[in-house]
């Protein structure tokens, strides 16, 4: 690629980028605002739904646009405040919204594997000499952010029920990437000596790159949670729902779907519901988290 090529493409990018990030609702044109957790590196959260964005707004037969937040626990607080419509919630931001912002759960991807759930890992390098919790005493640990279940909300519950209910005593440091595939890098790079993410970006980093999983050491992994699922806001049309649920439902019936799927890098959508969620409010008990009243930023 020449230099001016690379720099039309990176430029093009950015405006991509700034479209979605910056949408202009109170246009003419009716729209539906979807906000996106930063689960990955943004560039690739872009890619992977723009498809999906542009399908959905056939289907809907108005403007269907994605919002890229930059942390967390930004979906949560800017729900409101960017006028979202919906959201595609993580495990643990979709129990906060539900709780604080009272959306309802709609739909959830199912996994290439065949799976709507996912774990949290636990995870060093092999060549560590980490092999227990005795051995990360004092020791560096990168987490992903406050708001999410597999990058730190599954640790802190499985840190104190071992009896590790200080982190800032037991470890010489932590802190949060704000992404699950930065937390891994974390640790491949020798910037933290353990790491917590979600075992299915890890997955697919190891399979985009063998010599990671020769590299990685699970020390310890979740119980299977409730993975990335759409919810909107309560005062959302009912037809309107029932519009965009069944043009999800139906992506795996549609050829047009089908491409959509793939590039997503998932099989289909299924319902979801509110009780989906038990086991997440359970997992954050044991963390000692009070949802309703946590500080997640």
């Amino acid at each position: 690629m020449t230099g001016k090529s690379f720099i039309a493409g990176f430029i093009g990018l950015v405006l991509l980028i700034a479209v979605l990030a910056f949408p202009c609702k109170g246009s003419a044109e009716e729209e539906f605002l979807i906000g996106l957790i930063p689960e990955e590196n943004i560039f690739r959260q872009i890619q992977r739904h723009m498809p999906l964005a542009e399908y959905l707004s056939k289907k809907l037969d108005m403007k269907v646009r994605f919002t890229i937040l930059s942390r967390y626990g930004d979906i949560v607080d800017r729900f409101v405040s960017r006028n979202m419509d919906g959201a595609f919630f993580g495990i643990f931001t979709a129990v906060l919204a539900q709780e604080k912002l009272g959306v309802i759960p709609i739909v959830r991807q199912v996994n290439l594997d065949g799976s709507t759930t996912a774990r949290g890992y636990m995870f060093v390098r092999r060549d560590s000499g980490i092999r227990s919790l005795a051995d990360m005493k004092n020791k560096r640990v990168a987490f992903v952010d406050r708001a999410t279940a597999t990058g730190y909300v599954f640790a802190l519950a499985f840190l104190k029920e071992h009896g590790i209910g200080d982190l800032d005593t037991y470890f010489s440091e932590y802190y949060f990437t704000g992404s699950h595939d930065s937390a891994v890098y974390a640790v491949l790079d020798g910037r933290a000596d353990i790491g917590v993410a979600k075992g299915r970006i890890l997955d697919r980093l190891s399979r985009k790159d063998p010599l990671i999983k020769e590299e990685i050491l699970i020390i310890t992994e979740s119980i299977r949670l409730p993975d990335t699922t759409l919810c909107v806001r309560s005062n959302v049309p009912p037809e309107l729902v029932q519009k965009l649920k069944e043009a999800l439902l139906f992506l795996d019936k549609d050829p047009e779907g089908k491409e959509v799927l793939k590039t997503l890098g998932a099989l289909r959508f299924v319902e979801a519901s509110r009780e989906d969620f038990r086991v997440v409010r359970e997992l954050a008990r044991k963390a000692g988290i009070n949802i309703k009243e946590y500080k997640y930023k």
